[in-house]
């Protein structure tokens, strides 16, 4: 049985890389897509202080469709080019919000949501898998070192996917 570890940090770089080490541990040798991001979003989700939401948008060809997350029921389908995970995956850019409420286009899946980051996830051949999508209640809850943690832990993610 997997166990999250809660040890005090002394800052959040290490805690993310403690949260890298948790996550390829947890995907090692396990090949299911859903499986692997279902636990992920756990991980995660029970890791990280001030969150209301984590979870996936996968990309079906024409659309990113919700996927396993941890939180309140969430929009079902976001088209490329709309709100902040649409952004993410249209231009393949992390996308960090501090405050959702001033980006145009914002969808607002749960209204308690103040801030968001979007990392998208890219596969070895350049094709969309996704995005992984994080909101918080809290505004300005995510930072630089939020985007570098998140991104770190998606290059994670994708390893796992590239070896099923």
């Amino acid at each position: 049985m997997f166990e999250i570890a809660t040890h005090a940090h002394a800052s959040k770089r290490e805690h993310y890389q403690e949260l890298v080490e948790q996550a390829r541990g947890l995907l090692a040798g396990e090949r299911n897509l859903i499986a692997n991001a279902a636990n992920f979003s756990a991980l995660l989700f029970h890791s990280l202080p001030d969150l209301n939401w984590a979870g996936f948008y996968l990309y079906d060809g024409s659309e990113l469709v919700v996927g396993p997350f941890q939180g309140k029921p969430a929009c079902i389908r976001i088209a490329l080019g709309r709100g902040v995970c649409g952004t993410a995956a249209q231009t393949r850019q992390t996308q960090l919000v501090a405050d959702v409420h001033a980006f145009d286009g914002h969808i607002a899946c749960d209204s308690a949501s103040n801030s968001e980051i979007v990392v998208p996830l890219v596969q070895a051949d350049g094709s969309l898998l996704g995005v992984w999508d994080v909101d918080s209640p809290l505004a300005g809850r995510f930072d630089d070192e939020d985007r570098v943690g998140m991104e770190a832990l998606c290059a994670v993610f994708m390893q796992a996917v590239e070896a099923a």
